[in-house]
C-alpha cells in the first residue's frame, strides 16, 4: 500500500453483478446493486468473473410466483412473433438487397430489442433471474432469441392448452361419475389415457420452462465461448500482474538488503577495524567503539528480523494467522484494534495473502497517513474471507501505487478482489475479499 502520492479519492466499492430492472429493460442492461462488502456474505464473486450468472443468495422463486410468469411468456412469444411477422414482411425488400441490409437489420433488432426487453423484465420479476450488468447482447444474438422463443412460445401456448382441455374433459368424467353414467371399463380407460396425457403435458411444461431459462441466460448474458474468452484475458492478465508483482517484491527486497542490511554491515566492520588498530595504544577509545559495534549489530539483527518478515513471516507456518497479525500490531507504533472473526482453517494461500494484506496496510498507515488508531476486521463469509483495515489518517491513498498495485496482483491471483476507499481528509478503508474455496 502507498500512500506517497495522494491525488484524491479512490473509487467506492460497487459490485460487479447486480439484478436487472425493468428501467434497464430495454437496453438490456442491469442495474448494480450497491451495498457495504462487510454486510454482503457473498455477492458477485464472490467470484465470479464479469459475465457469469449468478444466482447465489437470491431465494427460488416458488410456482405459484412462476406459474404466471409462464402464462406471461406466451404472450411475448406471441409478442415476438408478430413483430417480426410484420416488421419483418414490411422490412423484406430492404433485407433482400445487400445495400439497404445492414440499416434494415439494424432496425429490425432495434425494436427485437425492446420486445426481448420485456421478457428480461418478466424473468427478473417472476422468475427472480440475476443477468450481468452492462451486458448488452448483439443485434443477431437478440434476432436469434426471439425467433426461437416465437416458436417455443407457440409450443407452449399448445402444451398449456391442452393441459386446460385435460382439465374441462376431467371435470366431466368426475360429473358423470357423480352422476352413475360411467361404468368401470370407461372409467379405467379415461383414467388411463388421461394419466398419460397429464405425465406428458407436464413434462412439457417442464422441458419448455427450462428452455425458456437457457434462452435467456443465453441472450440476456455471455455465451460459454464469450465467457471463457473473458476467463482467458483476466487469467492472462493476473499473470502477468504476478510476474510484476514478484519482479518488484525482489527490487523491494535487494534495495533493502543494499540500502539497509549491507550499509550497516559496512559500519559495524569500519568500526571494528578501528577498534582492532587502537588495541593496545588507547583502551578508552576501544571500549568505546565496542559499545558502539555492539549497538550497531543489534540495529543489524532487528533489521534483519524485520526484513526476513516481510519476506514471509514463519509464525504463519508454527503460529497461524492469528498470532502472527498479533506480531504486526505489537511492532506498530500505533494502537490497534483488532477483531478475529474466522471459524476453521484458511489455506495457507489465503493466510499468506490476508498477512500481507494487514501488514502492508498497517505499515504504510504508520509511516504516511499521520493516523492515530488503525482498525482490523478478519471474518469468514461462507467461502469467502473478507479483510479490512481502517485509518483514521489523512487519506488520498493512490490506488495505481506500486504497494496498492501489487496488493491487488497478490489478491488478483487468488481471484480475489481489493477495494479502496482514500478520500482527501480520511479515513482510509481497504477491503479484501479472499475466496477459501
Amino acid at each position: 500500500m502507498s500512500h506517497d502520492a495522494r491525488p484524491g479519492p479512490s473509487a467506492l466499492f460497487t459490485p460487479q453483478l447486480g439484478r436487472s430492472c425493468p428501467g434497464c429493460a430495454a437496453g438490456l442492461g442491469s442495474a448494480p446493486v450497491q451495498g457495504d462488502p462487510t454486510n454482503t456474505a457473498t455477492h458477485h464473486l464472490l467470484l465470479g468473473s464479469p459475465g457469469q450468472h449468478d444466482d447465489r443468495g437470491a431465494a427460488e422463486p416458488s410456482w405459484p410466483r412462476k406459474i404466471p410468469g409462464a402464462l406471461l411468456g406466451c404472450c411475448t412469444a406471441m409478442l415476438g412473433f408478430l413483430y417480426l411477422l410484420v416488421v419483418g414482411t414490411a422490412l423484406a425488400a430492404f433485407l433482400l438487397w445487400p445495400r439497404t441490409r445492414p440499416r434494415a437489420l439494424t432496425a429490425l433488432a432495434s425494436g427485437a430489442r425492446r420486445v426481448a426487453g420485456l421478457d428480461r423484465v418478466r424473468r427478473f420479476v417472476f422468475c427472480g433471474d440475476r443477468f450481468p450488468e452492462h451486458y448488452k447482447s448483439s443485434d443477431q444474438k437478440v434476432l436469434r432469441y426471439l425467433a426461437i422463443r416465437s416458436y417455443t412460445g407457440l409450443l407452449y401456448t399448445i402444451v398449456v392448452g391442452l393441459l386446460g382441455f385435460g382439465v374441462i374433459l376431467a371435470a366431466v368424467l368426475a360429473l358423470r361419475l357423480v352422476q352413475g353414467r360411467l361404468d368401470l371399463q370407461e372409467l379405467l380407460t379415461q383414467a388411463l389415457l388421461g394419466g398419460v396425457l397429464l405425465f406428458l403435458d407436464v413434462q412439457g411444461i417442464y422441458s419448455l420452462a427450462a428452455l425458456d431459462a437457457k434462452l435467456a441466460r443465453e441472450c440476456f448474458g455471455p455465451s460459454e465461448q464469450e465467457f471463457l474468452r473473458q476467463r482467458i484475458d483476466e487469467l492472462a492478465t493476473s499473470r502477468a500482474a504476478v510476474v510484476q508483482a514478484v519482479d518488484a517484491e525482489r527490487r523491494r527486497i535487494e534495495r533493502d538488503l543494499h540500502d539497509g542490511i549491507q550499509q550497516r554491515l559496512v559500519a559495524l566492520a569500519m568500526l571494528l577495524g578501528r577498534a582492532r588498530r587502537s588495541r593496545g595504544r588507547n583502551p578508552e577509545q576501544v571500549d568505546a567503539l565496542l559499545h558502539q559495534a555492539h549497538q550497531e549489530s543489534q540495529e543489524v539483527i532487528t533489521e534483519l528480523r524485520e526484513a526476513t518478515w516481510r519476506i514471509y513471516p514463519s509464525a504463519l507456518d508454527s503460529l497461524g494467522l492469528k498470532e502472527a497479525l498479533s506480531g504486526v500490531s505489537e511492532r506498530c507504533s500505533i494502537p490497534i484494534r483488532m477483531d478475529f472473526e474466522v471459524d476453521g482453517a484458511l489455506p495457507q494461500t489465503v493466510e499468506t495473502a490476508a498477512y500481507f494484506v494487514v501488514s502492508e496496510c498497517v505499515t504504510n498507515a504508520a509511516k504516511h497517513s499521520g493516523a492515530t488508531a488503525i482498525s482490523i476486521r478478519l471474518a469468514s463469509y461462507g467461502a469467502v474471507l473478507l479483510v479490512r483495515v481502517e485509518d483514521n489518517g489523512t487519506g488520498g491513498a493512490d490506488p495505481s501505487g506500486s504497494g496498492l498495485t501489487g496488493l491487488r496482483s497478490r489478491v488478483g491471483a487468488l481471484d480475489g478482489l481489493l477495494h479502496i476507499d482514500s478520500p482527501l481528509g480520511g479515513p482510509t478503508t481497504i477491503t479484501a475479499e479472499l475466496p477459501c474455496a
